[in-house]
């Protein structure tokens, strides 16, 4: 496409992610986002297990047994002209690796909060790392179909707790069993709840922010409530500004029931017509890459084993950040300086793929990965080089070693362990001296997904035993003599040959600093 064609189909893309501490409903509210995008004809929740009606977006064996997402899953949509991207992130903070880097392919992000506890750890442990990258934020507090805490106790809990102005941009017309309705302050309107219904109800209000006299709502204490509550905060709120919007300082809130459907709707809508299509990506050099580019660029933030069991697959998720990707166009591996020519890419919808002949910036394409792939990795197309900037990597905490329960099951177990230490959720190490394999995670289900995909996937047992919880230091090769290890530093290498020490404790670390004051350890490669 030319020039022109290629800043139209760009300005139509929203990609974003959904991130929400567990249970507060994001699986829910992605799954009413695809009904309206026209892709399910109906919404699986994460308690419709005994029906087999599995969320979409939760495709892995293990999410729909234990009713938790525990992988990013990626869908596309086209919804009122604009072509959407959702990544639907883990909400387990033991999976927080895969969300943060997740977070450095999108341009906006949906924070979903449970409407009955308010912000929950998880939440202000993500919101961080989006209001680092400065994109904007935009709120959705949930499960309004049951008894919640006050919205004013909300948005002043979410402004403290955060640092972000909140923009109200509808009410809420009292919770659960006494919900009526919301208040819809931008649109200057009311939208009646009505949790049996497929369609929304609107009652529009006059220049006073009032309804006609002759409507029944009117009567109802709720309604004049909602009203004294609404002066309140037209009074005293803070001002609608898409400027502080668009830099991640003022969050934009929207009240409703992912559930039943209550709400999402308007959030929808006004969520695509505020947030940003893709624009610039900040390289590795400092420069900014605008995403109309003619020149493809893009990065791997994901890499996804047996999205397709019977296949044995790799998938590498690249995010688009400059140009257009056409299906069999040769690039560059900017780490190995390598052309590869990618005749084999796929789009997603959840666990459903097709075939992918084109796509621009903003887009999410799957490559199918042989092994050439790492997470990080820099593609371009044409010249000059384009290298984007690393990839957060949390340095792991607890750790295991790791054996084949069958040793006739060598194989399988050794081509179960290189690829899914590949995905990044775990990290695998081998012991210096005796080369066994010890795995090192963020959080204890990794181990217990791990476990499970080995023997589900690859048709291995494995055996752990824990050697607890450890302090992770590497050390300059040169500097290394193997008898410096003991059972309270244990010394290991990394996938790269890298060598490293895992102290047994802080008191462990500093006595082998005082013992070896010339050595020098790094929490980080």
């Amino acid at each position: 496409m030319n020039q022109q064609e290629l800043q139209q189909e760009v300005a139509k893309r929203r990609t974003f992610a959904i991130i929400s501490h567990p249970d507060a409903g994001k699986t829910t509210i992605t799954e009413q986002m695809l009904l309206f995008g026209g892709v399910i004809r109906s919404a699986g929740t994460v308690k419709g297990k005994k029906t087999g009606n599995y969320a979409t977006s939760d495709w892995m064996e293990i999410e729909k047994k234990r009713g938790i997402s525990v992988t990013s899953s990626v869908m596309e949509f086209d919804y009122q002209g604009k072509h959407v991207n959702i990544l639907d992130t883990p909400g387990h903070e033991d999976f927080s690796e895969d969300t943060y880097r997740t977070l450095m392919a999108v341009d906006a992000a949906v924070m979903v909060i449970d409407s009955a506890k308010g912000i929950e750890a998880q939440t202000k442990k993500l919101f961080k790392v989006v209001k680092k990258r400065g994109i904007p934020i935009f709120t959705f507090m949930n499960k309004l179909d049951r008894d919640g805490r006050e919205p004013l106790d909300l948005i002043g809990e979410l402004e403290d707790l955060l640092k972000i102005e909140g923009c109200a941009m509808n009410w809420p017309m009292g919770s659960g069993k006494t919900l009526k309705g919301l208040y819809d302050i931008y649109h200057n309107r009311i939208e009646l709840y009505r949790p049996q219904a497929n369609e929304s109800q609107f009652l529009p209000l006059d220049a006073t922010g009032k309804l006609a006299a002759t409507e029944e709502l009117t009567q109802d204490s709720i309604y004049q409530q909602t009203l004294d509550e609404i002066e309140l905060i037209k009074g005293a709120g803070n001002t609608f500004d898409p400027d502080k919007i668009a830099r991640g300082e003022q969050t934009p809130i929207f009240f409703g029931s992912a559930l039943t459907n209550f709400g999402v709707q308007t959030f929808l809508d006004e969520f695509l017509k505020l947030a940003p299509a893709p624009s610039t990506h900040e390289m590795q050099d400092g420069a900014n890459l605008p995403a109309s580019d003619p020149q493809f660029s893009g990065f791997v933030f994901k890499i996804q084993a047996n999205m397709n069991p019977k296949h044995r697959d790799r998938i590498a998720f690249v995010r688009i950040g400059s140009g257009e990707f056409d299906k069999g166009m040769d690039v560059t591996l900017q780490r190995t300086a390598k052309t590869l020519r990618l005749n084999n890419a796929t789009e997603f919808m959840s666990a459903q793929r097709e075939q992918v002949k084109t796509a621009v910036a903003g887009d999410i394409v799957g490559l199918y990965d042989t092994g050439n792939f790492q997470i990080g990795d820099t593609l371009y197309s044409g010249k000059p080089e384009r290298k984007y900037p690393a990839l957060p990597q949390f340095t792991p905490e607890i750790f295991m070693e790791v054996t084949a329960k069958n040793v006739m099951k060598q194989k399988s177990f050794h081509k179960g362990m290189q690829q899914l230490v590949q995905e990044g959720a775990v990290q695998l190490y081998r012991n210096y001296q005796t080369g066994d394999y010890i795995l090192g995670a963020v959080g204890q289900l990794q181990f217990e997904v791990f476990k499970f995909r080995m023997q589900n996937e690859y048709n291995t047992e494995v055996v752990m035993k824990p050697i607890g919880s450890r302090i992770a230091r590497w050390i300059d090769p040169q500097q290394l003599d193997p008898t410096m290890s003991s059972a309270r530093n244990l010394l290991v290498k990394d996938m790269s040959e890298q060598p490293l020490f895992l102290f047994e404790n802080r008191f462990a670390e500093n006595w082998f600093k005082d013992k070896y004051p010339q050595v020098k350890l790094t929490a980080k490669l």
